[in-house]
């Protein structure tokens, strides 16, 4: 009777890492967040400054840009991005 078992290792020379999570630039966060600001700064340019005016502008692309950044912490706290690496490239001491 031959031995049939192998490893990972035996297989292949990759091996399985992770990040956080993905890029931002990835994310449709990231694409809702830019969609929200333009069309707050582009409302706030169109309308009569006694309605909507710049310091209003400014305020709501704070609370969107504090809205973006918990929501990419939370995004980051319980989430991983997974990637293969050759280990024969790299040293993983």
């Amino acid at each position: 009777m031959s031995n049939t078992t192998t490893t990972r290792s035996n297989l292949s020379s990759d091996r399985r890492v992770s990040t956080e999570t993905k890029a931002s630039f990835k994310t449709t966060e990231l694409i809702a967040y830019v969609a929200a600001v333009l069309g707050v700064l582009i409302a706030s340019a169109m309308v009569d400054a006694s309605d909507f005016g710049a310091q209003e502008a400014w305020f709501y692309v704070s609370l969107l840009t504090i809205g973006y950044m918990v929501s990419r912490g939370l995004a980051k706290s319980g989430s991983r991005d997974f990637y293969d690496v050759d280990t024969a490239d790299h040293d993983h001491r």
